[in-house]
Formats: C-alpha cells, structure tokens, sequence
C-alpha cells in the first residue's frame, strides 16, 4: 500500500512538473507576443512623429521663403509642401510633376525660390 501511495504522488509530482513546463511555455510566448505589439505600437508613433516634425520642418521653410510674399491658401501650402518634400527626398522634376498632377513647368515655378536659396549657402559656404 506505501508503495502504491509513493508512487501515486511520483506520477502526480511528474505531471505538475509537465503542466508547470507547459504553462512557462505559454507565459514566454505571450509575453513575447505583447513585447511585439508594443514594439510595433512604438514604431508606428516613432514614423508619426517623424511626419509630422518633416512637416514642421518644410512649413517653416514655406514660410521663411514667403515672409515677404503674400500668404498663399492652405491648399496651395499643402501642395506646395508635397512638392518640396518629394524634392527634398530626390525626386526629378519629372517625377514631381507625375506624383502631384502638375507640369513640369509648375513644378519648376513652385521650387525655383528654394533653389536660389541653396545655391546662395552654396556659394557663401564656398566663399568662407
């Protein structure tokens, strides 16, 4: 009889260690499913906030260019915006003027401002 009970609590003993093995197992995945998310959730405000400081950033270069200039409507400040971002990130002119439905000649009206200015710290970096 004592050696059926020892026995009895040995199968028990090795199956709550089988069980707790299993359920480690579940705990890792879920937690690593969760860290996952998170990451992914951290990722995708990162990208956010990257747009929107780009979007800052080609604002204030919209507006320091058109201090002297009549402010333009908030449609033509956001396709302004587009053009020059597609710009700043290497498109051609041709490549612009497909993406934002305009001519090649618009296109070219729309950055010529911000052309001159890179030329002229070109030549004023150059000349120091």
């Amino acid at each position: 009889m004592m050696e059926w009970a020892l026995a009895i609590l040995f199968g028990a003993a090795a199956m709550l260690l089988i069980l707790s093995f299993y359920k480690t197992r579940q705990e890792s995945k879920a937690g690593k499913r969760e860290m996952e998310e998170f990451s992914i959730s951290i990722m995708k405000e990162v990208q956010e906030l990257q747009k929107q400081l780009r979007n800052f950033e080609l604002d204030a270069e919209v507006q320091s260019t058109e201090e002297g200039k009549k402010a333009g409507s908030a449609k033509q400040r956001l396709l302004l915006r587009e053009v020059l971002d597609l710009h700043k990130r290497g498109y051609s002119f041709e490549g612009i003027a497909a993406e934002t439905k305009l001519t090649e000649n618009e296109v070219k009206l729309l950055l010529a401002p911000y052309m001159e200015q890179k030329g002229e710290r070109r030549r004023v970096a150059n000349e120091s």
